[in-house]
């Protein structure tokens, strides 16, 4: 049994928060680049240059990529081996959100009440997702989540007669009906089985997996990298304004399901996919 300060976790989580905000991963930089490469539209172009410019100033500055600095999404893969000590696990990543946000001068966006609203002031309480895997480590991903994408986002609890054709109609609809509001070039996770929660869980922490990388099963591999090109026919382009780059990358995370259903859920992210890990 390994023992970990829960003071280390919210070390950590207040340097993430912040590292996340201010320094675009490299697959996403290279994805973007990428698709820079191979536009040939004068205002596509300069679209994609002025976002190439505004997070190599990001990265340069130690400056937020984005004035939306999310609600913070902590991810913790828990070894079954780990024994927290010191204190209250949730209480200890709230409080790494809440230096994070404060000393890294990045912006409080989350309301206290979904209805009556009032900011809480420190853009806690995160949004804590806690999985237990074999082994005596922890690993920990901040994946700041801005609301221009989240709002775009959709879940629909399919019949399984539906198919595999509703899933792709689906996921065209999910972008065509968000169009330029989520700020494309966008970043599409889908999650697909389970139940109604897990299947947004699994689009969710789709929206974390490198850009390029493939599901494990060649079905699904091939299915992203057919509505992927399908996405990016669409014509919408950077910021709406016509263009082949609408998404930078599409991944698809699955799990079993019920007999009597196939929910599919899409998790809408904009050219800023931030996310940052460590291990404990």
């Amino acid at each position: 049994m390994r023992e970990i300060q829960v003071s280390t976790l919210t070390d950590v989580v207040e340097r993430l928060c912040i590292e996340a905000n201010t320094h675009l991963p490299g697959d996403v930089r290279c994805a973007i680049e990428g698709c820079r490469a191979v536009e040939d539209g004068s205002i596509a172009k300069g679209i994609l240059d002025d976002i190439i410019e505004n997070y190599t100033i990001a990265d340069t500055e130690n400056v937020p990529i984005c004035q939306d600095t999310g609600v913070a999404c902590v991810f913790l893969e828990i070894g079954q081996d780990v024994h927290f000590v010191g204190g209250d696990l949730t209480e200890a990543v709230n409080e790494g959100v809440r230096r994070g946000y404060t000393n890294g001068y990045l912006r409080k966006s989350v309301v206290a009440d979904p209805v009556r609203r009032g900011n809480t002031g420190d853009n806690t309480p995160a949004m804590l997702y806690t999985e237990i895997v074999p082994g005596e480590s922890v690993k920990i991903t901040v994946g700041p989540k801005g609301f221009g994408s989240e709002n775009m986002s959709q879940i629909r609890m399919f019949k399984p007669s539906a198919g595999l054709q509703g899933i792709k109609d689906f996921i065209i609809e999910a972008v065509e009906t968000a169009g330029p509001n989520p700020c494309p070039p966008i970043v599409i996770g889908v999650g697909i089985g389970g139940t109604f929660d897990k299947a947004a869980l699994l689009a969710k922490k789709a929206l974390m997996r490198p850009l390029g990388s493939h599901h494990p099963d060649p079905f699904y591999a091939e299915l992203e990298e057919e509505m992927l090109e399908k996405v990016n026919a669409l014509g919408i382009g950077p910021q709406g304004f016509g263009g082949k780059t609408t998404a930078i990358g599409l991944n698809i995370e699955t799990m079993a399901t019920h007999i009597a259903g196939m929910p599919c859920a899409i998790n809408i992210n904009c050219h800023v996919t931030r996310h940052c890990s460590e291990v404990l």
